[in-house]
């Protein structure tokens, strides 16, 4: 053994004041009583990321820093950090997250105890950088639990229950350099969690050991990186619980009867509806109505007909996704500039509207016939007789809108 206790494994690319301020965390109150390294895997930044590095070595930070001749991707970027770890113990920091000092050396003395133990997982604060204060927990528990060797069906069970997400963890090194292997179509936590539990025991611990930070003070109200799995991987995460069971069961640890079976699936199928209602939230708070409307079909099949996500904008959803298809449409049609409504009261509030929801600024908004080209010009009507009259007139008959054509299949 190398002799250093815990390796912080940070994955980084192009992100160099994230870095610098992951780093001074690190430099002022990751205080361990214990030999600890920060490896850092540097995806052939462009930005000043390598002076920042050599800075916080020539401070004396226990840094190993790896740098690539070229990007090689995020996965690949995070499997090299975890691999290169030298510590007993391995933690994954993205590199604008920090840890919990005090509680990261109570989880390394509870590993340290429990050597059956292969990972120690626990919920994470999602943390105002900016206020200094703990939002929420991602999910909650009410005590430590540690599950033996091989019960894939007790831990199944608590994930489910409990809705938990078993990303953030301390790992031990001895059973991390087999069950560190990169999944692309499951949810990696899930695989990972399986892989730990057929060589040993996993805890879920009570107190957070890390903090996300939602608002940081480098670039206020940023783009979480874990947003997109939020609202996309809805699918991979069913995924993930079903690559879970599947080694459970050949393990000989779950015994699966018709059953158990469907039992299994319906578990599986009411997880991901409870992601897909969070997903449907996501895109419907960022104005993306279409791609809510696609969600809300599929949770609305699953059997949630009022899921607590989807309550407070089942009124007006209709409408969005009636006027966002139409902004989309006009958006798309090569060449058209000009948008006519035809028999509209309220003009303006209608326009503002259409450009909250992406119509283009070059798209000229106008209620009035004009010398504007028909094949540029795409026509919304009120009435729905009045579609013939502008096909009619010319204008092209697939961009003569009625609402009717627009509303007909969004089915609530």
């Amino acid at each position: 053994m190398s002799g250093i206790k815990l390796s912080i494994c940070i994955s980084t690319y192009n992100r160099e004041a994230y870095l610098r301020n992951s780093l001074t965390y690190c430099e002022n109150d990751y205080k361990f009583d214990f030999p600890f390294e920060v490896v850092i895997c540097d995806n052939a930044s462009t930005d000043g990321t390598q002076h920042v590095v050599e800075e916080f070595i020539g401070r004396g930070l226990p840094i190993r820093y790896y740098k690539r001749e070229a990007n090689a991707g995020a996965a690949a970027n995070v499997t090299s950090a975890m691999r290169l770890g030298k510590g007993e113990y391995l933690i994954y920091l993205a590199d604008d997250d920090i840890l919990i000092a005090e509680a990261v050396a109570d989880t390394i003395r509870y590993l340290d105890n429990n050597r059956e133990v292969t990972c120690a997982h626990a919920p994470w604060f999602l943390y105002d950088e900016v206020a200094k204060t703990d939002i929420m927990k991602f999910y909650d528990v009410e005590e430590d639990r540690k599950f033996p060797h091989g019960s894939f069906g007790e831990v199944f069970q608590y994930l489910c229950e409990r809705h938990i997400f078993p990303e953030i963890a301390i790992y031990r090194s001895s059973t991390l350099r087999s069950a560190w292997i990169p999944r692309e179509f499951c949810f990696y936590p899930f695989p990972f969690l399986a892989h730990f539990l057929d060589q040993g025991a996993v805890t879920f611990l009570q107190r957070p050991f890390y903090r996300s930070i939602t608002n940081s003070v480098i670039t206020r109200d940023r783009q979480q990186e874990g947003t997109n799995d939020v609202m996309t991987s809805w699918d991979r995460y069913r995924g993930g619980l079903e690559y879970f069971l599947y080694t459970g069961v050949r393990r000989g640890a779950l015994p699966l009867t018709p059953e158990k079976r469907l039992q299994y699936d319906e578990m599986c199928k009411i997880f991901t509806l409870n992601r897909m209602a969070v997903a449907f939230r996501f895109w419907a708070v960022s104005k993306n109505y279409i791609k809510a409307y696609e969600l809300y079909t599929r949770i609305m099949w699953g059997g949630m007909l009022d899921h607590p996500e989807i309550r407070p904008f089942r009124e007006t959803l209709p409408l969005m996704v009636v006027i966002q298809t139409l902004v989309s449409e006009v958006n798309s049609a090569i060449g058209i500039d000009t948008l006519l409504l035809a028999g509209f009261t309220e003009i303006a509030a209608l326009e503002e509207l259409m450009r909250e929801l992406g119509l283009r600024e070059k798209v000229r908004v106008t209620t009035e016939l004009s010398d504007s080209a028909l094949d540029s010009t795409a026509v919304f009507v009120n009435v729905d007789r009045d579609r013939e009259y502008f096909v009619a007139l010319g204008y092209l008959p697939n961009l003569v809108f009625h609402e009717h054509d627009l509303a007909r299949h969004i089915i609530m």
